[in-house]
């Protein structure tokens, strides 16, 4: 089993990386493997409303850039997801929400494979961004993995993280309830138990 790890960071080295690796580290200890894409410094633009990934049925986005299509294959492939942001001005930053626009609506969402988000910031404005980051698991059949505090880190720099003690047990605490949960529904399959299967669901508005 693995989960795919993005560091929406520009800062390679930085706080969210940290706090991925602390992840990382935890779920290794689990027998889970991970990996991290480095996708923050990448230029992502937005979702242009082309179409063309639905009409195409390829579940790819048309927008040639870096790393879009890369994490939708390597999501593909995954059991599990966590996505880490900075926060900038209470919010997650521009390029993983690009990311994550496209990505899900290109491939139309990834169900019943479990998901975090994370966040990191020198005082505020975390619980805000995972809730927003949690949007696109919600919508889309993923259950999301909680810890045992909002899923955030403190500080400027990746060894102000370290010093964060709630903070890193509660990255630690969150692999392994993703590692958990990703070996119960490991167990579920060969038992037998399989993800539900809703069907088509209708689409409404609110003109009538």
């Amino acid at each position: 089993m693995k989960v795919l790890m993005i560091n929406g960071s520009p800062h390679k080295d930085g706080c969210i990386n940290a706090a991925l690796t602390i992840i990382g580290n935890t779920l290794s200890e689990q027998g889970i493997d991970s990996e991290i894409v480095q996708i923050g410094g990448s230029r992502i633009s937005g979702c242009v409303a082309c179409g063309y990934c639905r009409r195409s049925g390829s579940g790819r986005c048309a927008i040639k850039d870096d790393v879009v299509n890369e994490v939708i294959e390597k999501l593909e492939a995954a059991d599990g997801l966590i996505v880490g942001t900075p926060v900038y001005y209470a919010s997650p930053n521009g390029s993983i929400v690009s990311l994550l626009d496209r990505v899900f609506y290109a491939h139309g969402g990834y169900p019943h494979k479990p998901a975090a988000a994370i966040a990191s910031a020198r005082r505020a404005g975390t619980v805000v961004s995972v809730d927003e980051l949690n949007k696109y698991f919600s919508i889309c059949q993923m259950p999301i993995v909680s810890s045992t505090y909002w899923n955030e880190v403190h500080g400027s720099r990746a060894e102000d993280v370290y010093k964060d003690e709630e903070g890193v047990a509660t990255m630690r605490n969150l692999a392994l309830n993703m590692a958990w949960l990703l070996k119960c529904i490991d167990s579920g399959k060969a038992a037998g138990i399989l993800p539900p299967d809703v069907g088509s669901v209708p689409k409404t508005n609110f003109i009538r």
